[in-house]
């Protein structure tokens, strides 16, 4: 590409070496959420919510279980402001629920702001002005110092009107464009403000440090935040907050490098919606925390339903491969994985193991309300053996030998090949069925019966062209007897014969299945399937549906054995 030369590198390293975060591997406990869908995700969308929708929206977070809620900027818009009154006067916020509000440091606005909140529970007021280089120079045109007055002026006069005003009130600064200010500035205007807030054990102030833009990767951001942290004034009776933003696709390493940094609260947004690119995903966020083993202290459960309300209110769409979200993340199509996942559930199932450790699926999906079923494994013509046959186990109880699996498997490949589209659970079932259960044409067996002696003499009945025929034959068992008549009177010949069967408990009450696969003299193998509600029936019903797929497949010539017959 071209013209790369005209960017430059426009953050600021912190002046001493701050990397002790990096000797930290995970975080060990959930910081305190803050939701700003309300305020930062909602001036983002196409279309704005109405009262209503937020008011539905709001309950949603609740539900959640945000402790801070960010409800906007209500001096902004008559709709910000009667949302507020709305909530405030219906007495809609939970005792243990914060919520929070906007304002820039002008004294109309902050005035309006604190007359919206009258009679408030609990509120954090944030107060916020831009820092950087780029806006003190382009748009604000004002020096280091009179940037600091603008935030000095607020912040006094967030103490005098909320001394005015009835409610509980705590203090939130955002030097706004942090990325793009210089870390001395950035600590010194903060300070200024905590002069003037003297935040106490009991009233702590919030220092919110958002990458208003991300500018650079997240290992700067974190030694940016640890500066901070290091040498802001009060710290024990500060809270270090982090509003990250996904310019640059890092919005998650930033948040998660920050809170080792030092941060102990976050503000984004439900799947990561916002300005440009959006705010950190809390989602994301708190599921990789999940997957740590950390409780994240959200109630994320039911993930599908939290889309659902999520898509309808803001008219997002949650991307298909979105993390843990998105409809298609615990999905395989690739064959060797989905072997890999089948086994390492039949592996986990057979095993008492306190961790979770399933190839390719990093959390289980039953824990957001994801379904094995239709989630995790799906088939088109990408598939393997081993998720095809975990499907057929997992939604019909069908328990394949693995040679079967291999066979069938290509059967269910090249129709979704030809249909050129993903197979349904009930689609790879009937290919199933059509092909190897109970195949009665064009030899049907009728039934048998059998006696024990030194070897099992067994008859069967047999019906060929509409005519039904009885033999006698005898083998080490039944099943041998029964393969031993159909091939040396019907002249079938078939060689080493594989067998399974078990239960069928999945919606057939107590029916058995039997699988039988053999090779012919030319090596090709041939499988069968029989369902019944008699194990050895089953059994046998699987010998003639394989031998029926044999003669269908090689136009295998019947007539020598129907002619001795009738001679």
């Amino acid at each position: 590409m071209k013209n790369n030369e005209k960017y430059s590198r426009g953050y600021f390293m912190p002046p001493v070496k701050s990397l002790k975060w990096s000797e930290k591997e995970y975080i060990t406990e959930a910081p305190t959420w803050c939701s700003v869908d309300l305020r930062d995700g909602n001036q983002a969308l196409v279309v704005p919510m109405s009262l209503e929708e937020k008011l539905e929206y709001f309950q949603l977070l609740l539900k959640v279980g945000f402790k801070e809620i960010e409800v906007g900027f209500p001096a902004a818009s008559e709709t910000e402001y009667a949302f507020l009154r709305t909530l405030i006067e219906q007495d809609l916020i939970p005792e243990d629920v914060t919520i929070q509000v906007l304002t820039q440091s002008r004294e109309h606005i902050i005035r309006k702001t604190f007359e919206s909140l009258q009679g408030v529970n609990q509120a954090v007021v944030h107060l916020y002005n831009s820092t950087s280089v780029a806006q003190r120079e382009q748009v604000f045109k004002k020096s280091e110092e009179e940037i600091i007055d603008i935030a000095v002026t607020g912040a006094k006069l967030l103490k005098k009107y909320a001394a005015e005003t009835e409610g509980n009130f705590q203090f939130q600064y955002s030097p706004e464009s942090f990325t793009g200010t210089e870390m001395e500035f950035a600590l010194e205007i903060s300070n200024r403000v905590l002069d003037i807030w003297q935040p106490s054990a009991e009233n702590k102030v919030i220092i919110n440090l958002p990458a208003t833009v991300s500018m650079s990767m997240p290992h700067v951001y974190a030694s940016q935040i640890e500066f901070m942290s290091d040498h802001l004034h009060y710290r024990d009776n500060v809270i270090l907050s982090l509003h990250p933003h996904n310019d640059r696709g890092t919005g998650v390493a930033d948040a998660e490098l920050g809170m080792l940094a030092g941060a102990q609260r976050v503000e984004g947004t439900l799947f990561g919606n916002g300005e440009r690119t959006g705010n950190v995903d809390i989602v994301t966020l708190a599921l990789n925390m999940f997957s740590h083993g950390v409780n994240p202290k959200l109630n994320l459960e039911n993930i599908r339903e939290i889309i659902s309300s999520y898509e309808e209110l803001t008219r997002m769409k949650v991307h298909e491969r979105h993390p843990y979200g998105g409809e298609l993340v615990f999905t395989a199509f690739s064959g060797s994985h989905q072997d890999a996942i089948a086994k390492g559930m039949k592996w986990r199932e057979k095993r008492e193991r306190q961790y979770w450790t399933v190839p390719y699926l990093l959390i289980d999906p039953k824990d957001i309300g994801r379904e094995y079923e239709g989630d995790i494994i799906r088939i088109n013509s990408q598939s393997g053996k081993g998720g095809i046959g975990y499907v057929l186990e997992q939604n019909y109880g069908l328990d394949l030998p693995a040679e079967m699996r291999e066979s069938f498997g290509y059967s269910v490949k090249d129709e979704s090949d030809r249909l050129h589209k993903e197979l349904l659970p009930n689609e790879i079932y009937d290919i199933f069925i059509n092909k190897y259960v109970n195949k009665n044409s064009p030899v049907e067996f009728i039934n048998y019966r059998f006696t024990q002696n030194e070897n099992y003499e067994t008859i069967v009945s047999i019906r060929i062209e509409n005519e039904a025929h009885e033999f006698i034959g005898e083998g080490n068992g039944r099943l041998d007897a029964i393969s031993n008549i159909l091939q040396t009177k019907l002249g079938i010949n078939f060689k080493d014969l594989v067998y399974k069967e078990h239960a069928l408990e999945i919606g057939s009450g107590s029916n058995a299945v039997s699988y039988v696969g053999f090779t012919d003299e030319d090596g090709e193998v041939y499988w069968g399937c029989g369902i019944d509600a008699d194990i050895m029936t089953s059994s046998v019903k699987a010998l003639f549906s394989a031998v029926n797929n044999m003669i269908k497949s090689v136009q295998l010539p019947i007539e020598k054995g129907l002619s001795a017959l009738k001679n």
